[in-house]
């Protein structure tokens, strides 16, 4: 045989697109799995990595990353937080287009793609901006941004006010097949807000967001649907009407998708604590009726993928009043252990609640899914999950090292990553030569 050759020996795969959960060897030869089980005659590894006791997984799928590029070229952001994506499994990283400067340029896509290859690292897919730089007036080159490799057009957090505006929008990607995504957020009823309406933020005297920010964005979407024909992917839904609207929605045929956020499935506003300026989010932290909500509804299949919403902000940033603190938190390093916490409080089998780490999140970006089968591309990580640990700086390699769940007991390290039949990140000793 021919190329490099990996054996990834005594794990146990779990592949939720297959069914698969089974101990087994996985041969490796070029880019691609050669086989599961029984090694093909002439096999001779150069390369073994121990997976006993071990789980064995297809790469994690990120649906919400900012990677800090375009606009921190200077400070090496997109190889460190590529890096990060690594060291948490997550070989696919959606990026959002709301960069310095926006993504609404086929040029700016180009060249972030191209900075992605160099770093052989993670893939990257970006999503474009739907409006010329998201501010809601203009639309975008719509086709020029997808013949670059846009996967998808949105406005990131940015709602669009001017409802004549989306809709020509969804109209115009509706007539040539692209997916619109959107965050279901009201210009005006979300204004000033940066906390969930409810008890706690007015205990705390913070300006609230009310649920009704996201509902009437629903209905609005889902009229405009009815009426385009467009495919929409709702981002980061965050409240337990929310989650309803979505499942009449679907369950009535529009061509719909939705994700939710780590911070939203794991936490509440309570969280909040004492104005800490970890947990201001956007969309901010709601109720436990709201995350009881959310979990139900990514078990069974309503909410399609939970993404990180992995948002670098500096210390600079971060470490402010609560009110004047910017939104956002690393994410990127926590979606595996979000999905097994998740997995574990729910009672699901682990393939199941892979699944919107895996080939459900994929659907949903349209993208083909990894496996662990036999002629498929080797993308795959092998996973510790009895590794115990807690989100300190000191144990995150991204540039900004802010999170709501730092506190948190985390379970599961990511000890190996593979894409293309190359060990790209291994956290130990335990990569030999045959």
């Amino acid at each position: 045989m021919n190329g490099n050759q990996l054996l990834i020996r005594g794990g146990r795969l779990v592949d939720p697109l297959h069914g698969l959960d089974a101990m087994a060897d996985v041969a490796i030869v070029g880019e691609r799995i050669v086989a599961v089980g029984r090694a093909p005659a002439g096999f001779v590894p150069d390369h073994i990595l121990d997976a006993s006791g071990m789980l064995v997984l297809p790469g994690l799928i990120d649906l919400c990353a900012r990677l800090g590029e375009p606009g921190y070229e200077h400070e090496g952001m997109l190889d460190t937080e590529l890096h990060a994506a690594l060291v948490g499994g997550v070989t696919r990283v959606v990026c959002s287009p709301d960069t310095d400067p926006v993504l609404d340029e086929p040029s700016l896509v180009e060249m972030l793609r191209w900075r992605a290859r160099r770093i052989k690292s993670a893939r990257v897919y970006p999503l474009g901006a739907l409006t010329k730089g998201l501010q809601g007036e203009r639309l975008s080159e719509m086709a020029e941004l997808t013949r670059a490799s846009c996967i998808g057009l949105s406005q990131a957090d940015t709602p669009i006010a001017d409802t004549k505006v989306l809709y020509s929008a969804m109209q115009y990607a509706s007539t040539f097949g692209y997916k619109v995504w959107l965050r279901a957020k009201d210009a005006a009823l979300s204004r000033g807000g940066i906390a969930a309406s409810g008890a706690y933020a007015q205990r705390l005297g913070l300006a609230g967001v009310p649920v009704i920010a996201e509902t009437v964005a629903l209905h609005t979407v889902f009229e405009l649907m009815r009426a385009t024909g467009c495919a929409v992917h709702i981002s980061k839904l965050s409240s337990s009407q929310g989650v309803e609207l979505v499942r009449q929605a679907k369950a009535e045929g529009l061509p719909l998708t939705c994700d939710v956020s780590i911070n939203n499935l794991l936490l509440t506003d309570l969280d909040i604590g004492y104005f800490d300026p970890r947990a201001r989010l956007d969309p901010p932290l709601r109720q436990g009726r709201d995350r009881d909500a959310l979990r139900a509804a990514l078990a069974d299949g309503t909410i399609d993928a939970l993404c990180s919403d992995h948002t670098p902000v500096s210390s600079d940033d971060k470490t402010r009043t609560f009110a004047d603190a910017a939104p956002g938190a690393t994410g990127l390093e926590l979606l595996l252990p979000a999905v097994l916490q998740f997995a574990a409080a729910s009672g699901l089998p682990l393939a199941h609640a892979l699944g919107c780490v895996g080939h459900r999140a994929a659907r949903a970006a349209g993208l083909p899914p990894a496996s662990l089968a036999a002629g498929e591309a080797a993308e795959l990580i092998v996973v510790d999950t009895q590794a115990r640990w807690r989100a300190t700086p000191e144990a995150l390699y991204s540039q900004s090292r802010h999170t709501p769940l730092a506190e948190h007991d985390l379970q599961g390290r990511v000890r190996h990553t593979v894409i293309d039949g190359r060990v790209v990140w291994s956290d130990s000793a335990t990569t030999a030569s045959a």
